[in-house]
């Protein structure tokens, strides 16, 4: 039986390559070059307890972990965010190594090329010397090295990323001007008393408009084209929804600046749609250590989080998925429950990215100008700290569950899409006083335990 120290080692995430003329663990002299994989997101084929995702083998730190199941083949994935060269991969194993495993490239993300593969690897630290090109590299194991999971306190990918001008045209959408200049900070705010707990303010929206096929990010100017949505917000959104038309519509939100459209796949019982009832919460909030970092979001910015065509391992190893679905006494759900107590709803909590590449406002993948903090810091290409949306969103469905699905498939499929039209004065009002401030605000930017701070906006929910 193995000992509980191991659990106390925490989380992290690898990836590898190299090729087949290396010494594995001889030291050898290298050409300069980068690492490329420290701080770059990272997904994993499983989750050992949920305890130790894949970012962890990516975050410079040699006490965390990514840790899988007990089983082969497992697989980890790291995303460079820009091809590159690739000629130096160090794997850190913990005592749980791979004995079997190949390292892949890819442009894609989704067709793979092995550059290296051994039947013997040897644990401890690997250093493999490649020569590789791509976007993605994956340490895909197929023979564990003892008899428990893959276990990897980090994955370092050296090499040059191709060195191009920011990309426009078709698909992109460049800030204007763009936000340039800006560090990451690293920072730790200072203590407070009283403590500060929490950094957000709430967005209260309900149901705009419903059962509408139309997607203006992903399907723009093309009605019907998508599947069936849900938004909230913005009271005119549809398939040729402009930053214009958004800022000359109106709002279902109790805040008259927010005029941001906001939607969702349908819930569907059986055939019937279900749909939220009043206002639910979409917070915004600090994704970073220093939240006094974060600034408002660019009027136009939008995005996707999640996606459509996602597994259930890739929600559940998502790093924006909060705690998936949940009803009553039943949590933790990367696909439906199959009963949720009678009278209660079904809710579900999911987290956006907030680091923005201060450059574009959309990419043809509507996900590439955007990425999560790593363990609290922005990566270097995305720089630019904004408010983390989180949505809360509470279906009136319980019972029985089995013939409830998405517009877009299995629960596991769940996505939202975000597409700013803030009142600029009035969202730098509320990132200010709220997330820079450190409280806990409702729509008003009030915190009511910390009353004495006041509120950002009146009682009509306006600048005052």
């Amino acid at each position: 039986m193995r000992t509980k120290l191991r659990r106390f080692v925490v989380p992290i995430g690898v990836a590898v390559l190299a090729s087949t003329a290396l010494a594995i663990g001889i030291p050898q002299a290298h050409a300069a070059d980068s690492l490329l994989s420290q701080g770059r997101p990272a997904i994993a084929s499983s989750v050992e307890n949920g305890e130790a995702p894949a970012t962890a083998a990516v975050d410079g730190r040699a006490e965390t972990r990514w840790g899988s199941q007990w089983a082969d083949p497992q697989w980890l994935r790291v995303d460079l965010g820009a091809s590159a060269s690739i000629n130096r991969v160090v794997l850190q194993w913990e005592t749980a190594y791979a004995k079997s495993y190949r390292i892949q490239t890819s442009a894609d993300g989704s067709a793979w090329t092995d550059i290296y593969s051994t039947t013997t690897g040897a644990g401890g630290t690997e250093t493999l010397t490649v020569n590789g090109s791509g976007r993605y590299v994956r340490l895909y194991g197929t023979q564990r090295g003892t008899t428990y999971g893959y276990s990897l306190f980090e994955f370092k990918v050296y090499g040059s990323l191709a060195t191009t001008p920011p990309p426009s045209g078709d698909g992109y959408v460049l800030a204007n001007p763009p936000v340039t200049g800006v560090t990451p900070s690293t920072a730790t705010p200072p203590a407070t008393n009283p403590p500060t707990t929490h950094h957000e303010f709430q967005a209260n929206c309900s149901v705009s408009r419903s059962n509408l096929p139309d997607d203006p990010i992903v399907f723009p100017n093309m009605p019907g084209a998508s599947h069936s949505h849900t938004f909230m917000g913005n009271t005119t959104t549809n398939a040729a929804t402009t930053l214009a038309s958004l800022q000359a519509g109106q709002t279902s939100c109790i805040t008259p600046g927010d005029k941001t459209g906001y939607w969702m796949p349908t819930l569907l019982n059986g055939d019937t749609a279900v749909q939220p009832v009043g206002r639910q919460v979409i917070y915004y909030k600090s994704g970073v250590i220093d939240y006094r970092s974060v600034r408002p979001s660019p009027p136009g910015l939008r995005y996707v989080v999640g996606s459509p065509l996602a597994t259930l391992d890739e929600f559940r190893n998502s790093p924006g998925a909060v705690e998936g679905w949940e009803c009553g006494d039943s949590v933790r759900n990367w696909d439906f429950p199959a009963n949720c107590v009678a009278g209660s709803q079904l809710n579900i909590r999911f987290q956006a990215p907030s680091c923005w590449d201060g450059i574009h406002l959309d990419t043809p993948d509507h996900k590439s100008h955007m990425a999560y903090p790593v363990v609290g810091v922005c990566p270097a290409d995305h720089p630019v700290a904004v408010p983390m949306i989180e949505f809360k969103m509470a279906f009136p469905v319980s019972g029985n569950l089995s013939n409830v699905r998405l517009s877009s498939g299995r629960g596991y499929s769940f996505h939202y899409d975000f597409y700013n039209a803030w009142d600029a004065p009035t969202l730098a009002a509320l990132v200010t006083h709220c997330i820079n401030g450190g409280l806990q605000c409702d729509p008003r930017g009030f915190d009511q335990y910390k009353p004495n701070r006041g509120a950002a906006l009146n009682e009509n929910y306006v600048l005052p």
